[in-house]
Parts: structure tokens; C-alpha cells; sequence
């Protein structure tokens, strides 16, 4: 294992994170949770009030999204501030650490993660294929680096 400088992993338990490849768990998220996740994700280095996302998501009413808002604060995939009498909230974490823990929790809990990775693969377009490609290739050469 190696130290690892900045975890992405917003529920990361460790301190600091030693992981090469975190695998702290993550909370399940509801579809409306996922609404209010998406609109913080869209300017992750922004602070918003439960105002300016209940705004973006005008289907829903204001108490509603700051109970949701309140709810992913419990599940540590939200933090908020307070600054004078405004809460502000903003996430941990980027969008794609979230999705990676998800499918890597997916893979741990199948009982053939082989056949689902490959099943996996096979699905993805040759775009992706590329990038999974280089990212493989990064994390080989890192990899005979450290491990002369």
C-alpha cells in the first residue's frame, strides 16, 4: 500500500487514507436524493443554500429539498456551513468517485465479479474502451514503478 495524498472518497473512514483504491462504503441514494446530488455536482467548488437548489429543482417544494439536503448531510455525502444566519451546502467529492465506489460495491457483491466485469466491458463503446485502455496502461506503469 501506498500513501494516497487526497482521497476522492467522500465517505472515506480512514485518516489519512492509506488506500491505494478507497474502498470505504457508500450510502444508497433515493432518486430525488440524486436530483438534489446532481445540481450540487454541477459546480462542486460552489457552496449553494437550500434556496438556490430548491430553484433549480421547481418540481419539488423548498422544505422538501432541505430535508433532503438534511439527509445527505446525515449520509456524509453533503456538507454544510453555516454563515450567519445562511446554511450553505456543497459536496464530497466529484460525481465520478460517487458512480466508481457504486460500481466497485457492485462488482465486490456479485458472486462471479469476473463474468460481471467482463459482461461489463462488453458493454462499454469504443471511446470508452480506449480510455479504460489508457487509464489500465497508467496504472501498469505506475505500477512497475513502484515495484522495481
Amino acid at each position: 500500500m501506498s500513501a494516497v495524498t487526497t482521497c476522492d472518497n467522500p465517505l472515506c473512514a480512514c485518516d489519512p487514507c492509506l488506500c491505494e483504491n478507497c474502498g470505504c462504503g457508500t450510502p444508497k441514494i433515493s432518486a430525488l436524493e440524486r436530483r438534489v446530488m446532481d445540481v450540487l455536482w454541477q459546480e462542486p467548488a460552489r457552496e449553494l443554500t437550500g434556496r438556490d437548489v430548491a430553484d433549480a429543482l421547481s418540481n419539488y417544494a423548498y422544505t422538501t429539498v432541505t430535508t433532503v439536503l438534511d439527509r445527505l448531510v446525515h449520509k456524509g455525502l453533503v456538507r454544510r456551513r453555516m454563515e450567519g444566519r445562511t446554511i450553505r451546502f456543497t459536496t464530497f467529492g466529484t460525481r465520478g468517485a460517487h458512480t466508481a465506489i457504486l460500481m466497485h460495491e457492485a462488482l465486490a457483491a456479485d458472486h462471479d465479479p469476473v463474468s460481471a466485469l467482463v459482461r461489463f466491458a462488453e458493454t462499454l463503446s469504443h471511446p470508452q474502451v480506449g480510455i479504460l485502455l489508457g487509464v489500465l496502461k497508467a496504472l501498469d506503469r505506475n505500477s512497475v514503478k513502484r515495484n522495481p
